[in-house]
């Protein structure tokens, strides 16, 4: 494991020393907007030279990586404050969906695009009325000839406007209610029948969007899994979602806190005892979450993700949301002031407006409690 550590450390090093010097610390939540294009080109040689999709077997453009050894990657390239991924929604959700559920043929045509970072994906999920009660979606599906037809609405999500696909949802049997009669449908954005419209967040950037369907069409072989057997393989895809990656994402975390202890030192924040006791608590609860984690990710070694996931989920949103509190706390009052005009947020500000969404992204705080009572837990509904 440490000489892969090494060869990571020093891969990166050289390319983000050299010609992509300018790429670190691009990206993330809240900044989605900075240099697209550059982490683009960015994705596309991390593809070339094999570091992307490690777990993938080999015969799909991965490296058959264990476990242990994409958390090593993960962490490291956080480490080195790598530009944020565009293809992590490609390369983390949809691609080992296709993997588990995808055909021969599907895996075939899906894959290798998402590893060499070529083509960019979309979540398909949340609509007006069905944000964290997935079940209750309305977008419609109907096979025509040999295409699906599809026309519905949905929101949040994230990315549309620079995806090439987008994973979606549908309801495909007419009558059908709750879990039955969905499917999981891949349909390419760029065509008529598909409106992007982005919705401004209140860090003022728009990384997510509203997506009309009206009419728009994908192929009839493009649906993951059986018809109206879309729940188990949307279900799937949320465990993907909370997979090797969090760890890296924890070091993100742990960076940002060392930001708001510099900040409470520099204002006088850390002798009110008050604060001083919030951060060393904060401390304490970032160490219980990489532990909690490392738990986890030995439980997903042994087979598809389970509900167990949620409490991951739960507990780092809550954690991080409490953390933007504590970041504007320590600011004092000068985190009410934005550093100029219009509107440009210094870091700690962007971290407590944005980490307001934590506990309702990637499914609510409410319904992890939920998943964990009765899925974990047994309890009754």
């Amino acid at each position: 494991m440490t000489t892969l550590r090494e060869e990571i450390r020093s891969w990166l090093r050289e390319h983000l020393d050299g010609e992509f010097s300018h790429a670190r610390g691009l990206g993330g939540p809240g900044r989605e907007h900075e240099g697209h294009e550059v982490r683009l080109a960015w994705e596309r040689l991390l593809g070339e030279a094999g570091w992307t999709c490690l777990g993938w077997p080999k015969e799909y453009g991965g490296r058959d990586a264990t476990l242990e050894e994409q958390v090593a990657f993960h962490e490291e390239y956080a480490l080195a404050q790598a530009p944020a991924r565009v293809g992590h929604i490609g390369e983390g959700l949809i691609g080992p969906t296709v993997l588990e559920y995808g055909t021969e043929e599907q895996k075939r045509r899906f894959l290798p695009p998402i590893q060499r970072g070529e083509e960019l994906w979309c979540q398909g999920y949340s609509e007006p009325d069905a944000g964290s009660d997935l079940a209750g979606v309305q977008t419609r599906a109907v096979l025509s000839g040999d295409e699906w037809v599809i026309t519905g609405q949905k929101v949040w999500t994230s990315l549309a406007h620079v995806a090439d696909w987008c994973f979606v949802i549908a309801r495909t049997e007419p009558g059908s209610q709750r879990h039955r009669g969905l499917s999981y449908l891949l349909v390419p954005m760029d065509q008529p029948g598909v409106e992007i419209r982005p919705i401004v967040q209140m860090t003022g950037t728009s990384e997510f969007n509203e997506v009309f369907f009206d009419g728009a069409r994908t192929a009839a072989a493009n649906v993951l899994g059986a018809p109206g057997d879309g729940w188990r393989v949307a279900m799937a895809t949320l465990g993907y979602e909370r997979g090797a990656s969090t760890l890296g994402q924890q070091i993100g975390f742990q960076r940002e806190f060392a930001k708001v202890v510099e900040t409470a030192r520099r204002t006088g924040a850390s002798e009110d005892p008050v604060l001083r006791d919030r951060l060393v608590r904060s401390w304490l609860e970032l160490r219980i979450m990489r532990l909690n984690a490392l738990r986890t990710m030995s439980s997903l070694s042994a087979g598809e993700p389970g509900p167990e996931v949620s409490i991951g989920k739960l507990y780092w949103s809550e954690w991080h949301r409490r953390l933007g509190e504590l970041a504007q706390a320590v600011q004092g009052r000068e985190g009410l002031v934005a550093d100029g005009p219009p509107y440009d947020l210094n870091d700690l500000q962007r971290l407590f407006l944005f980490s307001r969404a934590d506990t309702i992204y990637a499914g609510s705080s409410e319904i992890q409690r939920n998943i964990i009572a009765e899925r974990t837990l047994g309890l009754p509904r």
